[in-house]
């Protein structure tokens, strides 16, 4: 469904596939334990942890379940993180943003919405889909917070459908963008995406 190599950019961010050679950049941008509270595979401070999970991204791109990619700061070159296309489904035309992570120094800037922007822009315009959704813990407010001001729409709450590492049973809240919602949304972001 995703066309390999696929890049992303404009004036603030560039999305590039996820590579080995990303590992050094994105070890730096990992060292943080807030990022990693709500994030389904647990921390990836460490870096046996961080290879097995670009591992695992690459095969899951050669298999066409997702697409990963990094997150270029455009302004100082740098990585600021990851994020990808998930739950990929040609047969149905829909898909999942998510596994998006930052680092502390573009936490709060425009670097994430510039990408959902982007992403939104690439499958529901290139790809033709139907659906986008969105999914977060549901005591990640902040995220709930961010989905909601992409303009997606809340649609419910799957009740401890996940169990972390720790035994914790999460519940999960999910929301979706339609076909029908795009003209909408693209007007949204468009207005407020700008230079940080």
């Amino acid at each position: 469904m995703i066309p390999h190599p696929t890049r992303l950019e404009n004036e603030i961010v560039a999305l590039h596939p996820l590579a080995p050679e990303h590992f050094p950049a994105l070890l730096a941008q990992a060292q943080e334990q807030e990022i990693w509270h709500y994030f389904r595979t647990g921390s990836l401070e460490d870096p046996q942890r961080l290879k097995a999970w670009i591992d695992q991204g690459l095969l899951a791109r050669q298999s066409g379940r997702e697409y990963p990619f990094v997150i270029f700061d455009q302004a100082s070159g740098r990585i600021a993180g990851s994020t990808r296309f998930r739950e990929i489904d040609p047969a149905n035309r829909s898909l999942e943003i998510g596994g998006t992570w930052l680092g502390r120094d573009f936490r709060g800037t425009s670097i994430n919405r510039n990408a959902k922007f982007l992403m939104l822009r690439f499958a529901f315009e290139s790809l033709r889909v139907v659906r986008v959704q969105f999914r977060t813990d549901l005591r990640n407010l902040r995220s709930q917070r961010a989905i909601e001001r992409l303009g997606a729409l809340r649609e419910g709450v799957f009740r401890k459908d996940f169990i972390y590492d720790d035994g914790y049973q999460r519940s999960t809240v999910f929301y979706s963008i339609l076909e029908e919602d795009w003209p909408r949304v693209r007007n949204l972001l468009l207005s407020e995406i700008k230079s940080r």
